[in-house]
């Protein structure tokens, strides 16, 4: 795969992972996905890092899977071990990236596209953007985590409605259902995105992948074991540099400054 159909840069702290296909809407291949993850990965081991955007060029932010070249007919257990190891393990890598992820949606977000973003702690979009629950409409069930992260954002009957139907959800109505979290014009997309990053750049960068860790699990954990890896969360973060720095310039009376250390 040519390194260009996803561009990485860092600038300031935060790493930028575009999408690089605009002929085809930026339709996701295995090597693209497969060099996502890496990047995803690399950015929580790099302290250098300490924010991260998520978008695409062109007219769209990622029209799903390209299943150009997909096999035809296939063993048994063949199609759960590749969405396993493929698409779930994609949204797992931006859930479990230790540093926020803001997707900046351009354009038609379709499939694992849509998935991927919301799988983002922040969801940009511009006012083009659309989201399409596309599986239905191919007769497939929706793969890449979108049955588990959709009823946790919208509740279980407007994902069925989505799901059921495949059709296409503007910014302004994503917006409405708490799917994205700003919608601006389009030429003010990356400008907004870069202002946020950068923002999140300057915070405590432990604390913030703490708070993701606690936020991403409580949906699933009941009220005594919320509480408990609150405890615990706050008991590790009072260990680290940013957690003395805040506390001292509150004493101070001065604004902090956090090292993400």
């Amino acid at each position: 795969m040519p390194v260009s159909e996803v561009t990485h840069t860092v600038d300031g702290q935060v790493s930028y992972l575009t999408l690089n296909r605009p002929e085809v809407l930026n339709a996701l291949t295995p090597g693209q996905r497969d060099l996502l993850i890496e990047l995803l990965d690399r950015a929580s081991a790099d302290p250098g890092v300490r924010a991260v955007v998520l978008t695409g060029t062109g007219r769209g932010f990622c029209a799903g899977a390209d299943l150009r070249g997909a096999p035809g007919a296939v063993a048994p257990g063949d199609v759960a071990r590749t969405i396993r190891l493929g698409a779930q393990r994609l949204i797992a890598a931006v859930l479990d990236c230790e540093k926020p992820v803001i997707a900046a949606v351009n354009g038609t977000a379709a499939g694992i596209g849509a998935h991927l973003a919301f799988a983002c702690d922040l969801v940009l979009a511009a006012e083009s953007a659309r989201f399409i629950e596309v599986f239905v409409r191919r007769g497939l069930v929706p793969d890449g985590g979108g049955a588990y992260l959709l009823p946790r954002l919208i509740g279980p009957r407007r994902a069925k409605e989505l799901m059921f139907f495949g059709d296409a959800l503007g910014a302004a109505d994503a917006e409405r259902l708490g799917l994205v979290n700003r919608v601006v014009a389009d030429e003010e997309l990356a400008k907004t995105a870069r202002a946020w990053a950068e923002r999140l750049a300057t915070g405590p960068t432990r604390a913030l992948a703490l708070t993701k860790q606690l936020v991403n699990s409580s949906l699933d954990s009941d009220r005594g074991t919320a509480f408990a890896a609150e405890a615990a969360a706050q008991e590790i973060n009072m260990t680290t540099a940013d957690a003395r720095e805040g506390v001292a310039s509150f004493v101070e009376r001065r604004s902090p400054e956090y090292r993400g250390r």
